[in-house]
């Protein structure tokens, strides 16, 4: 049973959250999606990978919600020639005292843009992943913690376009959503040419949440109840990507290589709570998990050869399991 004083939280920092989502709005037309799921890593601390071909506003997107929130930011421009200290920082030579000082990266802020980070090779994305999953950065022989909240929004264009690098497997898992981002609608699109080739000037977005209340309504979403039936609906969700014919799906038998881990079990379960909090209810349903599921799931299955050459995508997978694991 759900306690007053949790709903009363739940109203108190949600409005919170549509004040946010309104000031985005200001500046930014649709685009409804990838705002909600900006908020859901903001309330989970999961980092976010937006997918979408230049031009459909996804850096526009992470700076408007940085400028809604006082709080630390910083904004990666990942390029081919990039090197490691870029991102995490280096050791800069004093010569007049002869010693050695450290300069901090741009990765030691509280919200992070890494825009188009697949344009960077390897060994440059994989600088994130230390501050990504431990929260700290380590330059020469130091390690320095990263301060809270600490979120990576990173933008990627799609693998096909020319001059990008597959982000490697170790590091797309640790993103906790991977949100695909669309062309806007006809309406949608008639507003945006409507207000950014009009030569008016274009609406400021102010600020309205602090970082203490981004941590205060952390705490609030981890309250939310899960109930059993919910809990072992998720488990089985992400098991049918492993094991698909267990799960009464004969016919994904073969498609996938390698299903999901138990990380992707832990962040549906935190993911499916934000998404009931922005709801504003203290309680998880199964549609709840079925909301977020894609966005969670689909960069973590590995579809086989045979799969692919059957015009097979991971959406598509994820989404037969969805349609097929049965709702309590």
């Amino acid at each position: 049973m759900v306690n007053q004083s949790l709903d009363e939280q739940i109203a108190q920092h949600a409005q919170m959250f549509t004040e946010l989502k309104d000031e985005i709005g200001r500046l930014l037309v649709g685009q409804d999606h990838m705002v909600s799921r900006l908020l859901i890593g903001l309330l989970t601390a999961g980092h976010i990978l937006l997918e979408g071909l230049p031009g459909l506003a996804k850096t526009l997107a992470v700076q408007s919600l940085a400028t809604a929130i006082d709080t630390g930011f910083s904004r990666i421009q990942f390029t081919p020639d990039m090197l490691p200290a870029d991102v995490i920082g280096t050791e800069v030579f004093n010569p007049r005292e002869s010693t050695y000082f450290v300069r901090k990266g741009p990765i030691f802020s509280n919200l992070v843009l890494a825009d188009e980070i697949n344009l960077a090779p390897a060994k440059v994305q994989a600088a994130l992943l230390e501050a990504m999953q431990e929260r700290q950065g380590t330059i020469g022989l130091e390690t320095f913690p990263l301060k809270e909240p600490f979120l990576v929004l990173a933008t990627q264009n799609p693998i096909e376009q020319e001059g990008t690098y597959p982000l490697p497997e170790a590091q797309v898992d640790r993103f906790m959503l991977k949100v695909v981002v669309d062309y806007p609608n006809k309406d949608e699109e008639r507003k945006i040419v409507d207000r950014m080739a009009s030569g008016q000037p274009i609406p400021e977005v102010r600020t309205v949440a602090s970082a203490a209340d981004i941590l205060a309504a952390r705490q609030t979403v981890e309250k939310i109840w899960v109930d059993e039936k919910v809990r072992d609906y998720l488990i089985d969700v992400v098991r049918a990507t492993r094991n698909p014919t267990e799960a009464g799906l004969a016919d994904l038998d073969g498609m996938i290589e390698t299903g999901a881990s138990p990380r992707a079990s832990i962040n549906l379960m935190k993911a499916a709570k934000a998404h009931a909090f922005l709801q504003r209810r203290g309680y998880v349903t199964p549609h709840d998990v079925k909301s977020i599921a894609m966005e969670v799931l689909r960069h973590r299955v590995i579809l086989t050869y045979e799969a692919e050459a059957e015009g097979k995508s991971n959406d598509d997978v994820v989404e037969k399991i969805l349609d097929n694991v049965p709702v309590p």
